[in-house]
């Protein structure tokens, strides 16, 4: 039998040992609201009149909000200008293309399969 996210948020809730308004906190950390009662209506038993089954949309939330409940919110790292120019990052034109080598005829015949006619045939 597989987990549904319902089995994943109250054993969760066990472990951790949150009550309700922890996990409505913790769901508001992410900009998501619920009441009390659509919370409870995930913790019911899958044959009572009132159980929701919990869509992956709130259960991401809660694992996003959890992270940053344990966490805390992660600072964003300003974006350092650098003075590496174009002509650091790019090799030289020299190492760009090929350093001039062409294939004799030949050779390009041989590796195709085809016979090479010598001179004088």
């Amino acid at each position: 039998m597989a987990l549904t996210n319902n089995d994943i948020i109250k054993k969760l809730r066990v472990a951790l040992s949150f009550k309700d308004t922890d996990i409505i906190e913790i769901l508001k950390l992410v900009d998501y609201d619920i009441s009390k009662s659509e919370l409870s209506a995930f913790f019911r038993a899958e044959d009572h009149e009132k159980y929701m089954p919990l869509k992956d949309q709130i259960l991401r939330n809660f694992l996003n909000g959890l992270v940053i409940y344990k966490r805390g919110k992660m600072e964003r790292k300003p974006k350092a200008t650098s003075d590496i120019s174009k002509e650091d990052i790019n090799p030289p034109k020299e190492f760009r293309k090929p350093m001039g080598f062409k294939p004799q005829k030949e050779t390009v015949k041989k590796i195709a399969g085809l016979r090479v006619k010598k001179k004088g045939e």
